[in-house]
């Protein structure tokens, strides 16, 4: 993708186990970004997240969870453990980004690229909590924003999803 079209898809970042996550490689599909963190009271969302991901792959669609600690603390562990408390307790198949911040002065390019996305209520700006979503449609952009209680099977958020599908 072009760097000009300021896609959120157009930064670097690293996977959760190392080396590059190479976000252009979901250009052209649909990606749901989610802030993640495992002892959180949203943390079972990761289970909605899997299944919305398995139910859509196949159509040009991902999750992409991208780990935070900002939020009391709620994602303390390291890569590996991040990455098998994901594995062994939700079956986690869906990529996951390194920890980073996503509010604040040490706020990754990836978010300075969503946070000025409104979500349906009017909300813009810094994340509120733990699993607030951002749908990316095929052309990059931002096209939903949802707040961190909207659960991944919600209808809106389906209904979104299957809009951005085509």
């Amino acid at each position: 993708m072009a760097s000009e079209t300021n896609s959120p898809l157009d930064v670097d970042i690293a996977a959760l186990q190392g080396g590059p996550a190479d976000l252009g490689q979901y250009a052209g599909k649909v990606v749901l970004i989610v802030n993640v963190a495992s002892k959180c009271g949203l943390t079972p969302q990761y289970t909605g997240l899997e299944q919305l991901h398995e139910r859509y792959a196949a159509q040009g669609f991902t999750v992409l969870g991208v780990p935070c600690n900002q939020f009391l603390g709620q994602e303390p562990g390291s890569a590996e453990e991040i990455a098998e408390f994901c594995s062994a307790t939700y079956g986690v198949t869906f990529p996951m980004t390194e920890k980073i911040e996503v509010n604040g002065e040490g706020r990754h390019p990836l978010y300075e690229r969503l946070v000025g996305f409104a979500d349906a209520e009017g909300h813009s700006g810094d994340i509120r909590w733990n699993f607030e979503k951002f749908l990316i449609g095929r052309d990059g952009t931002v096209v939903a924003r949802f707040s961190p209680q909207t659960e991944p099977e919600a209808a809106e958020v389906v209904a979104a999803v299957e809009k951005a599908l085509g």
